[in-house]
């Protein structure tokens, strides 16, 4: 009774052993928070320049570092919880693509 208890206790709800799943996970949205983080540091290094108009004001470099730090906040927290949801890796992927091909499809849409 007690080795039957202490099995089910390695066995993740998903069906998968939790030595295998306790590892770090790369998924798309990894990739989207170190993109996010670059423009940042990018940004905050190099200024904004706008072609074909002068806004001195209006562009301030601080101001999309911190848009840029906050999408990336807000994609990583995105990320944890579809990880929460999703335990395979496979299904975490097409998820994740989803969501950021929909992003890309109402980003361009709102254009």
């Amino acid at each position: 009774m007690k080795k039957q208890k202490q099995d089910q206790n390695r066995v993740s709800p998903a069906g998968e052993d939790l030595k295998k799943t306790r590892g770090t996970r790369i998924s798309p949205l990894n990739f989207a928070t170190a993109f996010f983080l670059f423009l940042a540091v990018y940004v905050s290094i190099y200024g904004v320049r706008v072609i074909g108009g002068h806004y001195p004001y209006a562009l301030k470099s601080w101001m999309f570092t911190a848009i840029f730090v906050l999408f990336a906040i807000a994609v990583s927290f995105m990320d944890l919880i579809l990880r929460n949801f999703f335990r395979q890796t496979k299904k975490l992927w097409i998820v994740e693509l989803s969501f950021i091909t929909l992003a890309i499809i109402l980003f361009l849409l709102a254009r």
